[in-house]
């Protein structure tokens, strides 16, 4: 970055400020960051989550409706809840929904 290459020539913080036009707080910023090493490489944003209805609550969901299959999504995120697994319904629904499953009440 430009800010950077000058602070490294030797120009002031306020004086690279005012020459890119960004604030001293962010030149002064970027210069840290610069003398710790980690120069303007981009960070990564965002990442993996590990899904909240994986292992043993997914386990558990799956047998559940095995057992009672007329129970409805709200039903079972209250269950779930009580079990200390705290998730929307529409979670619960991908959930069955990708498994294969299906909550239709079937005679």
């Amino acid at each position: 970055m430009r800010v950077a290459a000058a602070l490294e020539e030797g120009a002031t913080v306020r004086a690279a400020a005012k020459r890119f036009g960004v604030s001293a707080a962010s030149a002064v910023r970027i210069g840290q960051r610069q003398r710790a090493g980690h120069g303007q490489v981009p960070r990564k944003i965002g990442g993996h989550r590990q899904p909240v209805l994986s292992g043993e609550a997914g386990d558990w969901l799956l047998a559940r409706l095995t057992e009672k299959p007329d129970l409805t999504m709200r039903s079972l995120t209250a269950e779930l809840a009580s079990r200390g697994v705290q998730v929307a319904h529409d979670t619960v629904w991908r959930f069955v929904r990708r498994a294969g499953q299906t909550v239709k009440k079937r005679p």
